[in-house]
């Protein structure tokens, strides 16, 4: 579960149980041990100490992510950011902050195939977060994504409006690739974030930055800041420039291909708070989403929103938390606030498939996984990820109605309950 610490408290190394944790072991114990082999939860896992599978195990499938369902193929882009406005508290002296971001797009059909896939995260990213949940694993079973890296942009003579995201506490920016894939399939341009000593990030020069040693701390303020500098940055991109501090070469037709004047925001847990924090400052911002945001911060989220917003929660619904009902009291626009049944704060986002293939490739019972994931299908919460989202952006970036799925209860997902 994400520990999203409120303005006031400093982010401190988590303890016990985590999302990341639990997934972490999941995975590392199912990377040794074989498909059908049927193990109790508690068992240990083998070592490992060079990183492969022991001898005699087998060589377990690769976990896989849901396929987007748009028209077109995805394409994506990493860029090394540097924010010159700020000094990074968490560096050393006198460093500006730097990100690392992806920008994830529709590809062109034509050309697609011939980029390789890329991988869910980077080598060393992936390396340093499972180092942390203490567990060897081989970094092949990790999963791919359906990007196609530096595949040209498909261009229709209109820009692609732009969907910013950010994560969760302690977590990374290849989180909720499911959802981010998804919307670029169906024709947005997302760029995800790493909110650099908030999680784990790798840099062009291999450098891995994690959580661990945080002084200061970052708050949800911290990630809009994050968030206000990459819609920045996507002004550059459409305006021509390329923001790359490393002057990384951009997949054709990236360059002038992006809709400035019709943003997005969307995030999970403090990610989702961070969202509304930027639709607060920053009236460029035409439509918000949060997934399960704490809507927690000093001070409170206490102005009002005249724009847009959805909120999709498990956890922090209105019911349980004040600050969500606070903060839904301030939504003057359009709004909407869905829930779906059996969901837990940790369902949304990839670990909810990635939990349950790990999990069956152990042999762990159906319920030690709802223990992690929730009781809500596993396969119906992605469906739920994939189709929400998209419904709202594209009601309120392209003026798409897709069907009535925002309109009350539908007969296609009756697992979410509308709450007016």
């Amino acid at each position: 579960m994400d520990t999203t610490p409120m303005d006031t408290t400093p982010v401190a190394r988590r303890t016990g149980p985590t999302r990341r944790r639990m997934l972490g072991a999941a995975l590392a114990l199912g990377a040794v041990a074989p498909l059908g082999l049927a193990r109790t939860a508690s068992a240990a896992p083998a070592p490992a100490s060079s990183g492969t599978v022991p001898s005699g195990t087998g060589s377990p499938a690769r976990l896989t992510l849901l396929a987007p369902t748009g028209p077109f193929p995805v394409g994506m882009v990493p860029l090394h950011l540097r924010d010159e406005s700020r000094l990074d508290p968490n560096a050393r002296p006198g460093k500006f902050r730097e990100l690392m971001a992806t920008v994830w797009y529709p590809a062109r059909s034509a050309d697609a195939d011939a980029y390789p896939l890329a991988a869910w995260m980077t080598e060393g990213a992936l390396k340093a977060f499972l180092d942390d949940v203490g567990f060897p694993l081989p970094l092949a079973l990790a999963p791919l994504t359906a990007g196609h890296e530096g595949a040209p942009v498909h261009r229709t003579g209109r820009p692609l409006p732009v969907v910013l995201y950010s994560h969760g506490a302690g977590s990374h920016r290849a989180d909720h690739t499911i959802v981010v894939q998804e919307l670029a399939s169906h024709g947005f341009a997302v760029v995800t974030v790493d909110h650099t000593h908030d999680g784990i990030t790798e840099f062009p020069d291999g450098t891995v930055v994690t959580r661990d040693g945080v002084a200061p701390g970052l708050y949800p303020r911290d990630y809009a800041a994050d968030l206000l500098f990459l819609l920045e940055r996507v002004v550059d991109l459409a305006n021509g420039r390329n923001p790359d501090v490393d002057g990384r070469a951009l997949p054709a037709g990236l360059l002038g291909g992006l809709d400035a004047r019709n943003i997005g925001v969307s995030g999970w847990s403090k990610g989702g708070t961070a969202a509304a924090l930027a639709m607060v400052a920053d009236q460029r911002i035409r439509a918000g989403l949060t997934l399960d945001g704490r809507m927690e911060s000093n001070p409170a989220i206490t102005t009002d929103i005249d724009r847009p917003f959805m909120m999709m929660t498990a956890a922090y619904t209105r019911a349980a938390s004040p600050y969500v009902e606070t903060f839904w009291g301030h939504l003057r626009g359009w709004r909407l606030d869905v829930q779906a049944t059996g969901a837990v704060h940790s369902s949304y986002g990839d670990n909810m498939t990635l939990i349950p293939q790990a999990g069956r490739l152990l042999g762990m019972t159906e319920q030690q996984i709802q223990s992690q994931v929730g009781t809500i299908d596993p396969d119906r919460c992605v469906l739920i990820q994939q189709a929400y989202p998209r419904a709202f952006f594209d009601l309120h970036l392209r003026n798409r109605h897709c069907g009535n799925l925002l309109d009350g209860p539908s007969k296609a997902f009756p697992e979410v309950v509308y709450h007016p």
